[in-house]
């Protein structure tokens, strides 16, 4: 007998929230999990964590229009996951960047802050993925220079912490950067969100393609050529 809840079937219909089976509908990673053949879940195995955080988010925080739009990107997240933490703080970086120019003043406050810590993180990496989000950062927060400020003056006064970034520090950013873009009063949130998630699976799938050409190079490194 089919197990329904790990093949459904019915094909289900995106709309926000969770939902306890495909007949109720699906948001944007359940339909992923029901794609990669996994069991039902908006968290699934397939797509890496804060990739899926932000599918959530952009998911639940859309209108029914824009919502509609985002189904032609659910198969790319499929098999799309990395264990490098520099992944989330790419998509961190991605997401607080769209964010910070248009949020309101309250909400820029943190994304400046994370900007700042993703900043040191990424430190002086000069690989290609690397630079091109430190361009993001700066020049978000160079549009922002009232909002850098006051984080500057956040960090100095409670200190630069650990360096690096943790998954959930990345994933809270990433939530607040939606919510931000969701709530900013001009141009329109479903555009932004849409472009959004469009560009995260695009950095990741960068991400996971350059990783796993240089897993290849690594593994013939060594191997002999015989001419």
């Amino acid at each position: 007998m089919r197990d329904w809840m790990t093949y459904p079937d019915v094909v289900p219909i995106l709309s926000p929230g969770r939902h306890r089976s495909p007949r109720r509908g699906a948001c944007f990673m359940e339909f992923a999990s029901y794609l990669a053949g996994e069991r039902w879940s908006d968290h699934p195995a397939c797509t890496h964590g804060t990739l899926a955080q932000l599918a959530r988010m952009v998911n639940d925080r859309t209108s029914d229009v824009g919502r509609a739009r985002l189904a032609p990107l659910i198969p790319s997240v499929v098999g799309l996951t990395s264990d490098d933490p520099l992944l989330d703080v790419l998509l961190a970086v991605r997401a607080a960047s769209t964010a910070l120019p248009i949020a309101a003043e309250e909400r820029q406050h943190s994304q400046a802050v994370g900007l700042r810590v993703a900043l040191r993180a990424l430190g002086e990496r000069e690989d290609e993925l690397a630079s091109e989000s430190r361009e993001l950062a700066e020049a978000a927060l160079r549009a922002t220079p009232a909002a850098d400020a006051w984080a500057i003056q956040f960090i100095e006064k409670v200190g630069p912490g650990r360096p690096g970034m943790t998954a959930r520090q990345c994933r809270d950013l990433v939530s607040g950067a939606v919510d931000g873009i969701a709530r900013a009063c001009d141009g329109d949130p479903d555009e932004r969100l849409v472009a959004l998630l469009t560009a995260a699976v695009s950095d990741a799938a960068r991400f996971v393609g350059r990783t796993l050409e240089s897993a290849d190079v690594d593994a013939n490194a060594d191997v002999p050529v015989i001419v």
